[in-house]
């Protein structure tokens, strides 16, 4: 059945590849295949004519691919020969892809393009594209994490601004809870890996260990900030729920349920859209804290997002750089977060409107330069689910916390232990 799956699918690329090629046939022009994720893959056909008209060789087809398909059809078309010219990835799936062979490196089209330049990123999300010392891809758009909080209950616990510590952190939910009627402080979903992951990038625990080998989430550093985490759990300022089980999250916000609540950027527009106009006042957004008075604040956090990648075994490489280079124009960038809400990746398109006086979005600004990538290994996304469901026990106090973080370990050792045969097995070919 597998075997068949993945026929059709190699069967579908190869027809669309078809379709393309006789599209750009009929008129002259280049066919260049952009398979774009999700919503994206929706709006970014938007910004296609205007391609068109600067560059009339060219003629840009999009396929919407969904999100939960994704990963699967990019590895399928692949493996079939028939993968996209330019696609977006997660840029968590850039190890992998560049791992097995599938993309180009871009080192050359980046140090001779007028567009594109490192300098021109967030220097933590550029880092995401970086593998052995070469780029794979271009980033798109951002993704991390601020504190979104009720700025009305701060003031009424006697806080101005939010916390930029992680004392002044806790004392702060301390004395919401504290209020009468008060039902919890924060809102930290137990089958979330984000919010405790951060916490230990903060900590400077490497999450990995030996070269991304073996898990590190029993070192000291991880488990200083498992212990911090699950505390808010034990002492009641953090509800154990699941996002599943909040109901309307946006409904118990503004009603006053949780206070504060560490998500991402698609949240501006759903705060906006959710919360009645009487109630946007009452939100605000803020940097992470910082472990202590003596680190730097921002608190860091995880640097995310998606990426344009050129894939190996396609014959237009040139014309797919074209196209990756007009989405990373300062101006596109700007409407395509118009379009689609996502944070663009150039430093540029913050200065221009709508973000440029967007308060609420500020506070990304000031995350994004106090982000660090998430371990560059292929296996991370399975690694990152396993985190919220080893720690569940200690959350629900059915075991300590080192014998959780040592269950993650283990849980993180099986799944590298591919990895970890595969790179004894290169070392082993240099030592001949």
């Amino acid at each position: 059945m597998a075997r068949l799956a993945r026929a059709l699918a190699a069967a579908a690329a190869s027809a669309a590849l078809a379709g393309a090629c006789s599209r750009g046939a009929r008129d002259g022009a280049q066919p260049v295949r952009f398979w774009g994720l999700g919503r994206e893959g929706e709006v970014v056909r938007e910004l296609v004519p205007e391609f068109e008209r600067r560059n009339p060789g060219i003629r840009v087809t999009v396929q919407q691919i969904p999100w939960t398909a994704a990963h699967e059809k990019l590895l399928t078309a692949f493996v079939g020969g028939a993968p996209p010219d330019l696609a977006q990835l997660g840029n968590t799936w850039i190890p992998e892809f560049a791992a097995i062979g599938a993309l180009v490196p871009l080192d050359e089209r980046i140090a001779a393009s007028r567009t594109i330049a490192p300098e021109r990123y967030f220097e933590g999300i550029w880092q995401t594209n970086v593998i052995d010392a070469r780029v794979y891809g271009i980033p798109w758009y951002v993704d991390t994490r601020v504190l979104f909080y009720r700025a009305d209950i701060l003031r009424q616990a006697g806080y101005a601004q939010a916390p930029r510590t992680w004392a002044e952190w806790r004392e702060t939910m301390e004395k919401i809870r504290s209020r009468p009627g008060a039902a919890y402080s924060i809102l930290l979903p137990t089958n979330e890996w984000e919010q405790l992951t951060i916490l230990g990038l903060q900590r400077d625990s490497p999450l990995l260990s030996g070269g991304g080998r073996h898990g590190d989430f029993s070192g000291a550093a991880f488990r200083e900030a498992a212990d911090w985490y699950v505390g808010l759990y034990r002492d009641r300022l953090a509800p154990v729920v699941s996002y599943t089980q909040v109901g309307n999250p946006y409904q118990e916000f503004a009603r006053g349920y949780f206070a504060m609540w560490i998500t991402g950027p698609w949240n501006l527009g759903e705060f906006r859209r959710r919360l009645s106009p009487e109630q946007q006042d009452l939100w605000m957004t803020a940097p992470l804290p910082a472990p202590d008075a003596s680190s730097a604040w921002p608190g860091v956090s995880f640097a995310g997002g998606s990426s344009l990648a050129i894939f190996r075994a396609s014959p237009r490489a040139e014309a797919a750089w074209r196209f990756a280079e007009y989405l990373a124009e300062p101006e596109v960038q700007s409407k395509f977060y118009a379009l689609a809400g996502d944070l663009p990746a150039r430093r540029e398109a913050w200065d221009a409107p709508p973000l440029a006086g967007d308060a609420k979005a500020a506070a990304f600004r000031t995350q994004l330069t106090r982000v660090e990538p998430l371990p560059r290994v292929p296996e991370w996304e399975q690694i990152a689910q396993k985190i919220p469901e080893d720690l569940e026990a200690a959350i629900r106090g059915r075991q300590n916390v080192a014998a959780s973080l040592a269950a993650l370990d283990a849980d993180v050792d099986r799944i590298l232990e591919k990895r970890r045969w595969l790179l004894a097995r290169a070392e082993a070919k240099r030592g001949r």
